[in-house]
């Protein structure tokens, strides 16, 4: 299968490399990125368009004006080639097994919709952020135990479906969406991506 990841970028210069370079040392290989640059005025937008230019499976999407979050990821979404759509924001990273591991558990489990467990990394002091196995539309609606950089969803079975055009919280919103179509997202308990926290 192809997976779409969904990257929005602002003003994040001294990290971005970071992420890209994350998800190019994927054992999983057949990506797709959308990089896609919220009006940035750090040099944000220089670096995507070099990583475009030199990975064929990295696009760049440059929106005219700063839109959030939710407006930069749906325009990754609208262009998405994938059958499965993966989020990590920009200034987060992935460990190398990630994708493959998480594809391998939504195949053992005929999930269409996935999290992992997490580290959450702050000022370099790391602990792991532990996920339940399963949880349904109510059982979030308590709280929201998935992290958007852990997030993937089978976009054959859902289509591509968008998130809700909120400044705060906008991915919660859209697993609300999609719990709404399915009765369960299965979590795969194994830290597989790094949270970097930033004031």
């Amino acid at each position: 299968p192809l997976v779409t990841i969904i990257t929005p970028v602002f003003n994040v210069a001294d990290v971005v490399e970071r992420a890209v370079t994350s998800i190019q040392a994927q054992s999983f290989t057949n990506w797709q990125l959308v990089l896609i640059d919220d009006a940035s005025t750090d040099g944000s937008r220089d670096i995507c368009q070099r990583f475009a230019e030199t990975d064929k499976r990295i696009e760049f999407i440059a929106m005219p004006t700063n839109s959030g979050a939710a407006a930069a990821r749906n325009a990754g979404i609208e262009i998405a080639l994938g059958d499965y759509i993966a989020f990590l924001d920009a200034d987060d990273e992935w460990l190398p097994e990630k994708l493959e591991r998480q594809l391998n558990f939504m195949t053992s489990t005929a999930s269409v919709f996935s999290y992992t467990g997490f580290l959450r990394d702050a000022s370099g002091s790391r602990h792991a952020v532990n996920v339940p196995a399963s949880v349904t539309r109510g059982t979030l609606l308590k709280g929201n135990v998935i992290g958007c950089l852990t997030a993937m969803y089978d976009r054959k079975f859902f289509g591509s479906v968008m998130m809700p055009d909120l400044r705060m919280r906008q991915d919660f919103a859209c697993w609300l969406q999609l719990l709404e179509r399915t009765d369960l997202a299965h979590g795969l308990n194994e830290p597989l991506a790094i949270h970097h926290m930033r004031p």
